[in-house]
C-alpha cells in the first residue's frame, strides 16, 4: 500500500520529543500560560500511549476527539481555562477537569499515568516514521525498548524476523531510526522562536533579543538563545522559578537551563560589549571562528566578553561597531551560514528582502471542504483580521482532491459545489479565490480532469502518496506535473517533514528546471514541520524561479505561519518581486492568466 502524507505523529505534534515535558518549575512557582499546542499534544500523546498499553479503544478515541476540537476552536486558551473548557465539543467533564489541572499545575494526570506504565525508551519510538502504536507494542514485546535498541535490532535481523515486519520493513525502519537519532537534539524553528521570544519577554528591560539558530532562521534549533544587556544577577532575578535548572555555563558569560524541556542559553554583557556578544551568538560555528581569526590577524582579541586590543576593552555597543574596528563588512544575520560564504555580498541587503507584511495572498489553505477545521468564511475572516500581521489581503483556497480520501478529498461533485460556494462568497464581496491542492498521481497526471481544473482560479499540485518510487520514476512524475499547462504552483516540492522524515528520492534540479521552463511557481511551505522548499535549494535557484510563500493552514491560527516561510525566503535572499503572493488579488489573477496564455 502506498504511504500517505498523513502528517506528524501525535507525540511530535506536542512540540517536544516523544515524551512529555510539563514545564513545571522545581520550586513550584507559577507556570507560564499553557499553550493550545501543549494541550493538544498532551491529549494526542495520551491516546497513543493508551493504544500501546492495549487499553480500551474508546478512551484513546475520546482524547483524540478532544484534541481535534481544541485545535479547531478559536477561543483563547486563557478563556477556555477560565471557563473550565465548558462548551468545547468532545471535551467531557473528566477531560475538562484534567485539562484545567494541567493548566494550573503543569501535570496532565492521564498522560502521567499512562507514561508511568511505559518504559521511558519506548516513548522515543514514536518519533520513528512509520511506527504507530501497534508496531511499537510489538517491538516492546520483543524486548526492543529504545531508539538505540531498535537500530541494533534492525541491523542484526531481529526486526525482520518479527511477525508483521520482514526484511523490507526492517530496512525502512533502520533508515528512519537513523534519521531520528540524528535529529533528536533539535527543535523546529517555531519551537525555538517561541521559547526565545518567551525568554525575551521575561527579560524585559534588558534589551533581550533572540540569537543563534533562531535569529538566523534555520529550520531547526538546537538551543533557544537570547542575548541581553546586563549581569548574571539581572538575568537570574528575572528567570528564577521560570527556567528549570538555571545555572552558569562555561565559557561564561552564559546561563543555561530548560523551558518546557527545550534547552535555553542566555548570554549577557555590559552595554559597551553587547556588539561583540551579539556577533559571537549570532552566527554559525564557522562564521564565529572566521571572525576570531580575522580579528587576531589584525591584532585584536574577539570573544563574547568584548573586543580587546592589547588587553584594552574597546567600546562596541553594536555589531557594526565591532566590524568597523576590524575593518570588515557587516554580514546580515540571515547570511551567516556556510552556504552563504561565497555569495552573501551578491545578495540583497536585509532592507530589500521580503517581509511578512509584503504578502498579499495566502494561496494554499484548507477548510472543512477537506481536512481543515474551519469554514471558508471563517478562514477569510481570519486572513482579513491578521492583515499585515501575517501577510494577506485575500485568501486563496487549496482543499484536497479526491485521491486524498484520508484527508476528506473532494469528489468531482463536491469540487463543483465548493467552487459554487466560493463564487457566491466573491459576489458577496469576500476577498477569496478558488484554488485546490490537486494530487499528483503516480504517473505524474493530475487528480482532476482539465475541464474541472479550468473552473479554478489557480491550481496547486502536490505529492501526497507513492513516496517510495525510485529516483527516476519520482523525477519523471514531478517533471510531468510541473509541465502541465494548468498547474500554477508546485506544493511542498520534496515532501520532507522536518525532524520527521527526509524528502523522497528525486533529481530535484531536473524538477526545478522543468518548473522554470514552464513558468510554474515553486512553493516555500511555511508550515514549520515542512519549510519545503529548503532555503539552501531556494538560494541556488533564486534567480531562475518564481516562488510562493504558503502556510498550508488547516486552522485559522495556522495562517500566522507565514513568518517561518518568510524566514526561509530571507535566508535565500528573496525580494518581494520574486514571490508571487506579494501581488494583490487582481494582479495575481492576471499573473495566472499570463502563465496559462504562455502555455497555449
Amino acid at each position: 500500500m502506498a504511504e500517505k502524507d498523513s502528517g506528524a505523529s501525535a507525540p511530535e505534534r506536542s512540540g517536544g520529543t516523544a515524551g512529555h515535558s510539563t514545564g513545571l518549575s522545581p520550586s513550584g512557582a507559577a507556570l507560564p500560560e499553557v499553550t493550545r499546542k501543549q494541550l493538544v499534544g498532551a491529549l494526542n500523546t495520551t491516546a497513543d500511549l493508551l493504544d500501546v498499553l492495549g487499553q480500551e479503544p474508546f478512551r484513546a478515541n475520546a482524547y483524540r476527539g478532544a484534541a481535534r476540537s481544541l485545535e479547531a476552536t478559536e477561543t483563547p486558551v486563557a478563556d477556555l481555562v477560565a471557563a473550565g473548557f465548558a462548551g468545547v465539543p468532545k471535551v467531557g467533564k473528566a477531560i475538562a477537569a484534567d485539562l484545567t489541572a494541567y493548566a494550573t499545575t503543569g501535570l496532565f494526570a492521564p498522560l502521567e499515568d499512562a507514561a508511568s506504565q511505559v518504559e521511558p525508551g519506548v516513548l522515543g519510538l514514536f518519533r520513528v516514521r512509520g511506527l504507530g502504536p501497534k508496531k511499537i507494542r510489538a517491538l516492546w514485546d520483543a524486548g526492543i525498548d529504545s531508539l538505540e535498541g531498535l537500530r541494533e535490532a534492525a541491523q542484526d535481523g531481529r526486526v525482520a524476523a518479527l511477525k508483521g515486519f520482514g526484511p523490507k520493513s526492517a530496512a525502512t525502519i533502520l533508515e528512519a531510526v537513523e534519521f531520528t537519532l540524528a535529529a533528536q537534539d533539535r527543535q523546529h524553528l517555531s519551537t525555538g522562536l517561541d521559547v526565545a521570544e518567551t525568554l525575551a519577554g521575561w527579560l524585559d528591560g534588558l534589551e533581550a533579543r533572540p540569537a543563534g539558530d533562531a535569529r538566523r532562521g534555520l529550520e531547526t534549533v538546537r538551543v533557544a538563545r537570547v542575548t541581553v544587556t546586563g549581569t548574571a544577577e539581572d538575568v537570574t532575578a528575572r528567570l528564577a522559578g521560570r527556567v528549570d535548572d538555571l545555572a552558569p555555563v562555561d565559557p561564561k558569560p552564559l546561563l543555561g537551563g530548560r523551558v518546557d524541556g527545550v534547552p535555553v542559553e542566555i548570554a549577557y554583557a555590559p552595554a559597551g560589549a553587547r556588539g561583540a556578544l551579539d556577533l559571537m551568538m549570532g552566527g554559525s560555528t564557522g562564521y564565529r571562528e572566521s571572525l576570531r581569526a580575522k580579528a587576531k590577524a589584525r591584532g585584536f582579541d574577539l570573544s563574547g566578553r568584548g573586543l580587546k586590543r592589547e588587553g584594552t576593552l574597546l567600546p562596541t555597543p553594536t555589531e557594526a561597531d565591532v566590524l568597523r574596528e576590524l575593518g570588515l563588512p557587516l554580514r546580515p544575520a540571515e547570511y551567516r551560514d556556510p552556504e552563504h560564504d561565497e555569495v552573501w555580498e551578491t545578495l540583497p541587503p536585509p532592507a530589500e528582502l521580503v517581509t511578512v507584511a509584503d504578502l498579499k495572498g495566502l494561496l494554499h489553505t484548507h477548510s472543512v471542504w477537506s481536512d481543515g477545521a474551519a469554514t471558508l468564511p471563517e478562514m477569510v475572516e481570519e486572513a482579513v483580521r491578521l492583515g499585515g500581521a501575517a501577510g494577506g489581503t485575500f485568501l486563496g483556497t487549496g482543499d484536497h482532491s479526491r485521491a486524498a480520501h484520508y484527508a476528506n478529498g473532494m469528489s468531482l461533485e463536491r469540487l463543483r459545489a465548493y467552487v459554487r460556494e466560493i463564487r457566491e462568497l466573491q459576489r458577496a464581496g469576500l476577498p477569496i479565490l478558488a484554488g485546490a491542492e490537486v494530487d499528483i498521481l503516480e504517473d505524474g497526471s493530475l487528480d482532476y480532469p482539465d475541464e474541472d481544473l479550468l473552473t479554478l482560479d489557480y491550481v496547486v499540485a502536490s505529492v501526497h502518496s507513492h513516496f517510495t518510487l525510485d529516483r527516476e520514476r519520482q523525477t519523471a512524475r514531478l517533471v510531468r506535473a510541473v509541465s502541465h499547462p494548468l498547474v500554477t504552483l508546485l506544493g511542498h516540492p520534496t515532501g520532507r517533514l522536518v525532524l520527521r522524515r527526509p524528502g523522497y528520492a528525486l533529481d530535484l534540479d531536473a524538477v526545478l528546471a522543468a518548473a522554470a521552463e514552464a513558468g510554474t511557481v515553486v512553493e516555500i511551505n511555511a508550515n514549520p514541520a515542512r519549510l519545503d522548499l529548503d532555503w539552501r535549494e531556494t538560494l541556488r535557484w533564486r534567480d531562475r524561479l518564481t516562488f510562493a510563500i504558503n502556510t498550508d493552514a488547516h486552522v485559522p491560527a495556522g495562517l500566522g505561519d507565514t513568518r517561518y516561510g518568510v524566514a526561509v525566503a530571507r535566508k535565500a535572499g528573496l525580494t518581494p518581486s520574486q514571490v508571487v503572493n506579494t501581488l494583490g488579488q487582481q494582479e495575481f489573477l492576471a499573473f495566472v492568466g499570463r502563465q496559462r496564455a504562455a502555455r497555449g
